[in-house]
């Protein structure tokens, strides 16, 4: 199986290492992954984005074009991005920042109040591990064993880091698992 994925927002947003980290948890199972980094000179407030493969197979090809699943943080990100999505992909959208639904009838989406969540958290820098949890209790790319063990990789040498990030990632799993029991799907 192959999880081709897009993550897009504004610089800040930490969507690379929402992306960074999928590809250790993914390293860590076992799979082949491929991770490309896109962003403008403006750094904070400007647009970045970066393509996650996560395959059984090597990856022939590390650019992404019609994600099977895309997160986007803003609304220009989905504004570029929505169209590109495959039939029958996931959609997970920042609802604290991106006013509008998706247009697509084709693809499950998800809108989570990425922002609000992370406000609640004491830290609006968690929103990408939101993005991250919901991502991966959405598409279950890798085991979440794994995951975990990325979150100590990347935040294991910073006391506090590992848990509160962990927790915010699981308040996004649990946004998309009751979405999906609002909706009858399991």
């Amino acid at each position: 199986m192959e999880h081709e994925i897009l993550f897009a927002g504004f610089g800040g947003q930490g969507v690379l290492l929402a992306g960074r980290m999928l590809v250790y948890a993914g390293m860590m199972a076992g799979k082949e992954v491929s991770w490309i980094p896109a962003y403008g000179p403006e750094q904070r407030g400007g647009t970045a984005s970066c393509s996650v493969i996560i395959s059984d197979e090597p990856v022939g090809c590390p650019i992404v074009t019609k994600p099977s699943a895309l997160v986007v943080l803003n609304e220009p990100s989905l504004d570029r991005f929505e169209a590109a999505v495959r039939p029958g992909g996931v959609l997970i959208i920042n609802s604290s920042l991106v006013r509008r639904k998706c247009m697509r009838t084709d693809v499950e989406a998800f809108y989570v109040p990425m922002n609000d969540i992370a406000a609640e958290c004491g830290n609006v820098r968690y929103l990408n591990m939101i993005a991250l949890g919901s991502l991966a209790c959405a598409i279950a790319a890798v085991p979440d064993e794994f995951l975990q063990k990325a979150f100590v990789k990347q935040f294991g040498g910073k006391p506090g880091m590992v848990e509160a990030n962990r927790q915010a990632a699981m308040i996004g799993a649990q946004c998309i698992k009751n979405a999906r029991r609002m909706a009858g799907v399991r």
